[in-house]
């Protein structure tokens, strides 16, 4: 039997008798679920999230960490209570619940408070708390800030407190820090040895300097004063010495004259090779 195909030929395949046993048996009809019921039949976790109605316990665990500025008379102590939820489980999680400040210093009594306030309102609240990291540590007082020990830059006493609560949240796991390759830290080691071998060779390269007749005359005088007892001579620092290492604080050692390096906020950026170069971070103007 002829068949005439008066359209264009798009495609085509081959019917099998299986195929057309499926289309000669009855359809079946599937029953119809509905999406709620669906839902409930599913497997849940019992998994409990950071929100505002969950109650404080009786116990908490925390941490107390110490402030001394130099903008404040004493010292200031910032202990942050974490609470654990889904203790025991796959799902632990150690949340911050609240945020306390204590000390002797009262004229900032008013501010504390409603910061710490707010601030644990926010850590109740649930949700990406990190934000306020990053808030508090752009806050710059106008009289200007000052270097903590090692020679870290705080534009004021917010931003510390701003960068005390990131380094609780790194404790805790709420805030990875990315931490430097081995290939990175060969390559800053390596930059500080060959600035200490530059800085001592220039001190054994360099000349005495020479006094001029007013410093031998006062060298003179010393000397005569402590033959006649009048005392031990004093020496005297000339403005020709070699500069050494300095240890800054925190176990890190920078060069006196090393300035504010912009990416880590320490003062530890040195002139390598005409190139500004951080010591610390490994930062280098030149890539």
């Amino acid at each position: 039997m002829a068949v005439k195909i008066d359209k264009k030929i798009k495609g085509y395949s081959v019917l099998t008798p299986e195929d057309k046993a499926r289309e000669a048996a009855p359809p079946v009809q599937a029953e119809s679920i509905s999406r709620a019921k669906a839902e409930a039949e599913l497997p849940k976790a019992d998994i409990i999230h950071m929100h505002e109605r969950i109650e404080r316990p009786e116990v908490l665990v925390g941490s107390t960490y110490k402030i001394k500025s130099p903008l404040v008379e004493h010292a200031m102590y910032v202990t942050i209570n974490d609470i654990v939820l889904n203790a025991g489980t796959e799902h632990e999680l150690r949340r911050p619940f609240e945020i306390f400040i204590n000390s002797k210093s009262m004229e900032h009594f008013q501010w504390i408070v409603a910061l710490t306030r707010i601030m644990s309102a926010v850590f109740r609240k649930g949700g990406d708390v990190t934000f306020l990291v990053d808030e508090m540590k752009a806050v710059f007082d106008p009289r200007g800030g000052y270097f903590k020990a090692g020679g870290v830059y705080m534009p004021s006493l917010v931003a510390e407190l701003g960068a005390i609560v990131e380094e609780h949240m790194k404790s805790i796991g709420l805030i990875h820090d990315p931490e430097m390759s081995d290939h990175q830290r060969a390559i800053l080691a390596e930059k500080r040895k060959q600035y200490e071998d530059r800085a001592k060779k220039n001190s054994e390269v360099t000349p005495p300097p020479i006094p001029s007749p007013a410093q031998a005359g006062e060298d003179a005088r010393r000397a005569e004063g402590g033959a006649l007892g009048a005392g031990p001579s004093s020496t005297t620092n000339t403005p020709g010495a070699s500069e050494d290492i300095a240890v800054t604080g925190d176990g890190a050692s920078f060069p006196p004259s090393a300035t504010l390096c912009h990416k880590c906020s320490t003062k530890a950026l040195v002139i390598m090779d005409g190139c500004a170069t951080c010591l610390n971070c490994g930062y280098s103007k030149c890539g």
